[in-house]
């Protein structure tokens, strides 16, 4: 009889250093895949158009999945390779001002989504508008708007966009 309770002992035991074993090697799976797969941002920079398009093509282009790059804590898309390359040796040179956020109103204290097809680039900074109208009057004075908007920018860059 104690030799039978041994044997259910010993079954019952080794089931368990199973369990167990085949849970540490599930843990140090789902660890690798974490370590080569860093997590990807909600945020997508110029509503998916290429940053680096505006001043090699002079045009906003929407970029390709394909080639995408996390810059700042946002997700930006490139029309290929080589754009993408180039944005990465100098992101501050690409990267649109204000976060991509419509330039007249950051100037104005406001955080507001853009249109990336509105966009002008002056002293060799994109900057992106919400409405038509907005690189005509940013224009007008861009040196004190692009002052306002960055010292406005200090503040509202964590706010959400309305």
């Amino acid at each position: 009889m104690s030799t039978r309770r041994n044997v259910l002992k010993l079954v019952a035991g080794a089931a368990i250093v199973a369990g167990v074993a085949g849970s540490i090697k599930m843990l140090a799976q789902v660890s690798a895949v974490a370590q080569t797969n860093p997590p990807a941002t909600d945020r997508i920079a110029l509503k998916g158009y290429d940053p680096v398009a505006y001043f090699t093509l002079s045009t906003p282009t929407p970029g390709v999945t394909k080639y995408d790059y996390v810059y700042d804590g946002v997700r930006y898309f490139f029309a290929n390779a080589r754009h993408r390359d180039l944005f990465k040796a100098n992101p501050e040179k690409y990267a649109p001002q204000f976060g991509g956020n419509c330039a007249n109103n950051m100037a104005n204290g406001v955080r507001r989504d853009s249109d990336p097809t509105v966009w002008v680039i002056i002293g060799d900074k994109l900057y992106v508008f919400a409405g038509t109208a907005g690189p005509e009057r940013f224009r007008k004075d861009a040196e004190t708007a692009a002052l306002k908007a960055s010292a406005n920018w200090k503040t509202l860059k964590d706010t959400p966009s309305q």
